[in-house]
């Protein structure tokens, strides 16, 4: 009986280690989608308005629009290898800090996610070249 009752504790106590392990981690559609430059991809996790300051853009836009925009960026500037740096948030938001090299530089990547229901959504990008 004591057995039992020690090894549901764990398996509780594993259970929700997984869970908030995961919860606090980015989407790998979003990192995989900065790797190779794929901005149809990345635009799915955008937000209905999405604040975003990358080369020539600094403002709110909408998800279609800042879709063009990040379109734009990747067909000028060719993804060749993207690192998370840093990351971390609290429930339901985290934030990332990552290293995107490209054809014709480096460039500090930065985004905020929000979770509405079951997903997570970018509120916030910022693209500055390093």
């Amino acid at each position: 009986m004591k057995g039992l009752i020690l090894r549901s504790l764990f398996a509780g106590m594993l259970f929700l280690f997984a869970v908030t392990r995961l919860a606090g981690q980015i989407p790998d559609d979003v990192v995989v989608s900065f790797r190779t430059g794929n901005a149809n991809t990345l635009s799915v996790y955008f937000n209905e308005n999405i604040e975003m300051v990358v080369p020539d853009h600094d403002d709110v836009y909408s998800r279609a629009q800042a879709q063009q925009i990040i379109s734009g960026f990747f067909s000028q500037n060719k993804a060749q290898e993207f690192n998370i740096i840093h990351q971390g948030g609290k429930e339901g938001a985290r934030y990332a800090i990552g290293n995107l090299k490209t054809d014709k530089g480096s460039f500090r990547v930065y985004f905020l996610l929000k979770e509405a229901g079951n997903k997570a959504y970018i509120h916030q990008l910022r693209i500055e070249k390093q």
